[in-house]
């Protein structure tokens, strides 16, 4: 059954309306019509609901009676990722959301070779957000990952007194004779905890960014013995939260 999110939230009496592209897809693409049902996502609960009326201008929706089954990873973990080449932080906010993450924050790193264009940026960061939203609506998620504004390496360092656990990826702990598994780290952290989780663009994370996060607070992980590229490294331990989670 497909899915959607919807912009506000039900009426008392059941009802909302769905509006703009979501509305024809409905129409144009899905070709429903009155009756039919689909599944409406709402404050973070989904349920399913009925089609009542299909106008040019919208779709209208009564909810019927119960939820289904919450399916979000039970620990919240944001993904920042220093700004990569190419496609890969398309490729990362499409994955990460199947696999559960909550929020990606992407980052001005020291190696980053990508200069973000701020003529551009809110064009980029809209795609990023469809993007996390059809991925959503594909792997029956209840909440969209929110995706951040480009942040300096300095305001990352600020932002990370708001999470419960902090810990980098890197690759010379991975590479020391005693590398601190991620399993290993996973064992202090527990359901309903917010966790951030910093990757390095291509170049991964110079010395001096993984000196001042280890002064904020933050943890060193290993992935293995590996060295992953910059759009590996996050699906990695996004699987392996859930595998310790789910």
């Amino acid at each position: 059954m497909q899915r959607y999110f919807l912009d506000t939230p039900f009426s008392n009496e059941g009802n909302a309306t769905i509006t703009g592209e979501d509305s024809k897809h409905i129409v144009k693409v899905m070709r429903m019509t009155v009756g039919d049902t689909l599944i409406a996502v709402s404050e973070g609960e989904a349920c399913v609901a009925s089609i009542i009326q299909t106008q040019p201008d919208g779709v209208t929706i009564k909810r019927q009676e119960g939820s289904l089954p919450l399916n979000e990873m039970p620990v919240k973990v944001t993904i920042a990722c220093g700004l990569p080449k190419g496609d890969k932080l398309d490729l990362i906010v499409q994955k990460g959301t199947e696999l559960g993450m909550h929020a990606v924050i992407p980052f001005e790193a020291e190696r980053s070779i990508v200069k973000w264009d701020a003529k551009k940026g809110d064009k980029k960061v809209e795609r990023l957000r469809k993007i996390a939203k059809e991925a959503a609506e594909q792997c029956h998620r209840t909440v969209i990952p929110n995706v951040s504004e480009p942040l300096s390496f300095k305001q990352l360092i600020q932002v990370s007194s708001q999470y419960d656990v902090c810990l980098y990826a890197d690759e010379e702990d991975a590479k020391s004779d005693r590398p601190n598994k991620i399993a290993e780290r996973l064992k202090n952290v527990y359901d309903k905890q917010s966790v951030l989780v910093v990757f390095g663009p291509e170049g991964g994370l110079s010395r001096k960014e993984t000196a001042s996060m280890s002064t904020a607070g933050f943890l060193s992980v290993s992935l293995g013995p590996r060295i992953l590229r910059t759009e590996t490294a996050p699906l990695y331990v996004l699987s392996a939260m859930s595998y310790e989670f789910e």
